[in-house]
């Protein structure tokens, strides 16, 4: 299997036996700040899953994958550096809550249900890769439907004659004379130049419609589903109706409708599964929300019993879905949590030992917030500033600015709750608040001039607003003058600066 790193040209395209963990570690590095520990161990799984499959089968089945505990406050990093895991080797991936599930016998969503999400991921990618292959071939049929609807050929000269229920039937003739060829190329020709476009043709859609009954059943959703559409095929079956539309809008219509017959699902239901049992990836958050043994007291579903629950899914077994058995054994579990209240140890002895690799990830730095601001591929700084370039606003922030930028973040996490990374987006979003409003009248032509702004309402929550203007200047470039607006850390102290300093504003807005 080839995969296309970021920044890495097509021809020098690495595939996933030849990524070691350093290299794996480097491209995790592209999007999560530090963590090196958490990087390092999750490259390694990754690593060994892949030796795995190179073995024989009899020796791999009995190689279990080293499932991973991630132990850190929120905002570090831990969903990121799984989800980002999955995208760079194209596994399913699926994050869960483990408080979200509840002990077998109250109300609420069993672990199995987790496998099943699972499987329907896996379904979604196989089905858009299998799109992009007869992508080419259902476009180039829909656009022959197309034809057939302005101009309907001989039975004998379309192949979409026979089964199109959109084409209009004619009785068997001779094949189609040469004016009616080139007349047919072109409106071909005219449909891709798109002047067919406003055009109205008819055509059969199907309806989206189902039939709509209660039953009160102690089976899971999904076990009903398969049972009432084998009892009841015909109920099932699609219906369609006379639907008047323009050109484009049927041509969309029927490429999608091409793309499904083109594809093959039950392929697809095979390799999904299979690509669940080799390479799926779980991430369990908030592990440590059911951490703990009996003991408690009142009406709260048994943490414990959850614990027992989710075990037999974690060391392998056999989960029954709509799309067959599906099994678990090499299915990669990360777990996650902070583990304030509790510790890993308060975890069952059964599960503790399902996750034998444990890693703790530390707390953010003011540095890891300058980091985090500038150096990963989507960073906050660079999304703020794309935004704003789509309606010609320049924005720089200078290095003063994220500075003081990082140093309120780390501050009101210290002092009210830690969130970690999660800070910057509303710091951020504090800074760029009245940039966000002002700027777009400012840069338009001809120049709006516009009162300055001042709102000194002492309502809880609000803070004042500078009355002074944006920070914009003009500077000279080879393509002429331009405005910019320069973020400084002046600016950014106004507009953050009296909120930070209010505990209580800071725990209302920040």
């Amino acid at each position: 299997m080839a995969i296309y790193l970021p920044g890495i040209a097509e021809d020098q395209a690495l595939s996933l036996d030849q990524l070691t963990p350093r290299e794996i570690v480097v491209e995790l590095d592209k999007y999560v700040v530090g963590q090196h520990a958490a990087k390092r161990a999750v490259a390694i799984a990754l690593r060994n899953r892949m030796r795995r499959q190179k073995l024989p089968a009899e020796l791999a089945d009995e190689i279990m994958p080293k499932n991973i505990i991630m132990i850190g406050p929120t905002g570090v990093g831990k969903t990121e550096i799984a989800r980002r895991l999955a995208k760079l080797t194209g596994s399913p991936f699926l994050k869960v809550e483990a408080s979200k599930f509840t002990e077998v016998g109250y109300v609420g969503r069993d672990v199995e249900s987790m496998v099943r999400d699972l499987v329907e991921i896996a379904i979604d990618m196989v089905r858009e890769e299998k799109l992009e292959e007869v992508e080419d071939k259902a476009e180039l049929n829909a656009e022959d439907r197309i034809l057939d609807l302005l101009l309907p050929p001989t039975p004998a000269a379309s192949p979409h004659s026979a089964n199109d229920s959109n084409a209009i039937p004619l009785p068997a003739t001779t094949p189609e004379p040469e004016s009616t060829q080139r007349t047919r190329d072109k409106l071909r020709q005219q449909f891709r130049e798109g002047r067919l476009d406003d055009r109205t043709v008819e055509l059969d859609v199907r309806e989206r419609s189902q039939p709509q009954f209660e039953i009160i059943s102690g089976q899971n959703m999904d076990e009903m589903d398969m049972s009432f559409k084998d009892m009841l095929p015909n109920l099932f079956a699609p219906r369609t109706k006379k639907r008047k539309m323009k050109v484009s809008e049927a041509f969309d219509y029927l490429v999608q409708e091409e793309e499904q017959r083109l594809i093959d699902m039950d392929q697809v239901t095979r390799l999904a599964v299979e690509r669940v049992e080799d390479s799926g990836i779980v991430f369990l958050d908030e592990i440590d929300k059911i951490a703990g043994r009996e003991g408690g007291h009142g009406p709260d579903v048994s943490r414990e019993g959850v614990q027992r629950d989710i075990l037999p899914i974690v060391e392998g077994t056999t989960v029954n879905t709509k799309y067959g058995m599906v099994s678990t054994d090499h299915i990669l579990f990360i777990a996650a949590g902070a583990f304030h209240v509790s510790k890993p140890s308060d975890l069952i002895p059964e599960l503790q030992g399902r996750f034998p690799i444990r890693v703790e990830l530390h707390s953010l730095t003011v540095n890891d917030f300058i980091r985090i601001l500038t150096e990963p591929k989507s960073s906050l700084v660079k999304q703020s500033t794309a935004l704003l370039e789509t309606e010609g606003i320049k924005l720089e922030f200078t290095p003063e600015a994220l500075e003081e930028i990082a140093h309120f973040a780390f501050r009101v996490n210290e002092t009210t709750e830690n969130i970690g990374a999660r800070r910057l987006h509303t710091i951020m979003e504090r800074v760029l608040d009245e940039i966000s409003f002002q700027a777009p009248d400012l840069f338009k032509e001809p120049k709006v001039v516009l009162p300055a702004v001042a709102a000194n309402s002492t309502e809880p929550g609000h803070a004042p607003l500078p009355a002074e203007p944006l920070p914009v200047i003009e500077r000279e470039t080879a393509s002429g003058p331009e405005k910019v607006i320069i973020v400084g850390p002046e600016y950014v102290r106004a507009q953050v600066a009296s909120i930070v300093k209010d505990q209580d504003l800071s725990r209302y807005i920040l």
